[in-house]
């Protein structure tokens, strides 16, 4: 029969390779966390190693919270391999606290993980527990006892205050439960002391989930997994009843809403959508997940099927209720924004703006592009410079976000705008011309920046309009080292239609 040998995970701590990680051969061949390479490797000649990866580890913890978002959706991260399950009014759901237990436990060790878990009132406590042993439930009040005969390494605490404890003769958590908390506080540290405190449930710090706590949550769960599109199609459009029921009875809309899919392998799928007024209608929600699902460009893979969907309302707002007149400008932007919700569902809530103006002179920054879900009221009443009838445009109809430089020759160029310029590669004669308009930059941004431009109107031989200036004033004393003047710098910023 082939030995077994033992396999461990390294990383690198203070230059050299410590023990990460282990399995159950390794730990009985005498080796454990944290013990150098070398001196393992002297224990276990034979020994397999391998490097760790902690961005794969961390991505991997993070999936498996995902998956564990089934059982409730306050699920926050204990780094490097543990998580914190607040499981408060959900246990019944599940058959109960054991039953939810072995559920989670069973289905992730099936998976390959090897897994330890407890449930306690506090988190601190249940953190110890799994340090030492798996499956054990504590009731409110019992933290004391279940914690006081374990070893004073399941606190998890520094390698420093646990070598500490032992050479004071403190080999249990209840050996240092039954010091003075000011002894232990001024020889190891209140961190230690407060750890120690939450371990016994005398107190309990509060986790931080990875993702805040929707305001509304309904879900549908199936005893067969469905594959079939009409039925996950049908169940969003229930949901989206039941959710829009329940934001009624409090006068509320979403304005964001996630639908969730968890695979019956693990893997979970959320999609969401923002809308620019809060909706109150089901088949609104309906129809902006369909245009999401429609516009994936990676379909929604349903592999062995959903055994969970779930729709959360994560942003909601209270609606007021507006009497309609026959204005036919209220319903036509109604119909524009929900015309915008459907686009931005498809490509994208940043790639729908609308522009609204600046109080600036720099025509670069007067105009500044806004999402056009949460900024479609300012934009229909933004109040932009008027011009009189007949005149041409001051502004290009487009213009460049950076100004691109042209050649101007020298000898062209007076305080005036050029007889010709080259702008990508090409020549273009000037045969008219309107300024110049002088703009003055913001002199308090300056950052060694020319402060003064000079803007004219020219149009080519082939009617091309263009909008360009002159980069600073026009100063025919300056010269180079060879004392010929030095030609301004001139760029195009725009082209007229």
């Amino acid at each position: 029969m082939k030995k077994e040998t033992p396999s461990v995970v390294v990383i690198k701590e203070h230059n050299a390779l410590v023990i990460h990680s282990l399995d159950d051969i390794a730990v009985r061949s005498g080796l454990s966390i944290g013990l150098p390479l070398a001196n393992a490797r002297a224990i276990c000649p034979e020994l397999t190693v391998y490097d760790a990866d902690e961005a794969a580890d961390a991505k991997t913890l993070n999936d498996i919270a995902d998956w564990c978002d089934r059982f409730t959706p306050l699920v926050a991260l204990d780094p490097p391999s543990g998580l914190f399950l607040d499981i408060t009014g959900c246990a019944h759901l599940f058959g109960g606290e054991r039953a939810m237990l072995q559920i989670i436990c069973g289905a992730l060790a099936r998976r390959g993980f090897a897994v330890s878990g407890a449930i306690a009132a506090t988190s601190v406590c249940a953190r110890t527990l799994t340090r030492h042993s798996s499956g054990r439930i504590i009731e409110d009040g019992a933290e004391t006892d279940a914690v006081a005969p374990l070893p004073i390494s399941a606190l998890g605490a520094d390698d420093a205050i646990t070598k500490g404890l032992r050479r004071a003769g403190l080999k249990t958590i209840g050996d240092v439960a039954a010091r003075t908390r000011h002894e232990i506080t001024a020889r190891f540290g209140a961190a230690f002391t407060t750890r120690l405190e939450h371990a016994l449930g005398q107190g309990d710090a509060p986790i931080s989930p990875r993702k805040p706590l929707p305001d509304y949550i309904v879900e549908k769960r199936f005893p067969e997994p469905v594959t079939t599109e009409p039925m996950i199609a049908m169940t969003l459009q229930n949901l989206a009843r039941m959710l829009v029921q329940a934001m009624d009875k409090q006068g509320k809309g979403a304005r964001k809403l996630e639908a969730a899919f968890f695979r019956t392998d693990g893997a979970v799928r959320t999609l969401a959508v923002e809308t620019g007024r809060a909706v109150t209608k089901p088949e609104v929600i309906d129809r902006l997940f369909r245009e999401r699902l429609d516009a994936l460009s990676d379909p929604l893979d349903p592999g062995f099927g959903f055994d969970l969907i779930r729709l959360s309302a994560s942003r909601t707002e209270i609606v007021v209720q507006q009497q309609r007149d026959l204005d036919a400008h209220v319903h036509d932007n109604d119909e524009l924004a929900a015309l915008i919700d459907r686009i931005a569902a498809r490509i994208g809530g940043k790639r729908v703006v609308v522009h609204l103006p600046e109080d600036t002179h720099i025509p670069e920054r007067a105009a500044l592009a806004a999402s056009a879900q949460h900024h479609l009221a300012a934009a229909s009443h933004a109040v932009w410079p008027a011009r009189a009838e007949g005149e041409p445009p001051l502004r290009p109809l487009r213009l460049f976000e950076r100004p691109e430089p042209i050649k101007v020759p020298f000898a062209t160029v007076p305080d005036g705008p050029p007889h010709r310029f080259t702008w990508r590669r090409a020549t273009h004669q000037v045969v008219r011309v309107e300024g110049p308009e002088r703009i003055a930059m913001e002199w308090w941004q300056r950052d060694g920046k020319v402060l003064t431009r000079d803007y004219f109107r020219v149009e080519d031989e082939q009617g091309l309009r263009f909008w360009i200036f002159r980069d600073g004033l026009y100063d025919s004393e300056l010269a180079d080292e060879d004392g010929k003047p030095v030609p301004a710098n001139w760029f195009v910023h725009g082209l007229f239609a």
